[in-house]
């Protein structure tokens, strides 16, 4: 049996809502040969993840960053890569303060929209400086 979520306060709503449709874009992400009315539901979803979460006196640039970065992938898997540039640089500033694993994070997100954008060299190079900082969180790791 489904536990009816507790919506009786506005921290409530926006701490169910925002996990909710976090998952509900990874299930339609995943989902092979969405429609197109599928990849809206998909952006709408994702954003209101993103948007949920800004609301959350809790939320930090960490779930900012992640959130954004959840958008940019979604941007580039539905070949929009203007937006997906727009999110990656957003999920980079949010990370900028992060670890290394967050910032990698971010640059993966800006080479799959430049990818998506045709731009090669730069994908490459965002793609070169996410396996730089992803190295550094395997040292980090290592260090345990």
């Amino acid at each position: 049996m489904t536990k009816t979520p507790d919506l009786s306060t506005p921290e409530a709503v926006h701490r169910y809502f925002c996990a909710f449709c976090f998952n509900l874009t990874w299930d339609l992400l995943e989902k092979p040969d969405r429609s197109a009315a599928e990849n809206e539901a998909v952006i709408q979803a994702c954003l209101a993840s993103l948007w949920h979460w800004n609301q959350r006196p809790d939320c930090t640039d960490r779930e900012r960053s992640v959130g954004a970065w959840q958008a940019a992938r979604v941007y580039a898997v539905v070949q929009q890569p203007d937006n997906a540039r727009h999110y990656g640089q957003m999920a980079l500033s949010f990370a900028n303060n992060q670890s290394p694993f967050y910032q990698a994070y971010a640059y993966e997100a800006l080479a799959r929209a430049e990818a998506v954008a045709g731009n090669r060299n730069t994908a490459e190079r965002h793609l070169e400086q996410a396996r730089q900082l992803a190295g550094q969180v395997e040292k980090l790791k290592n260090k345990n």
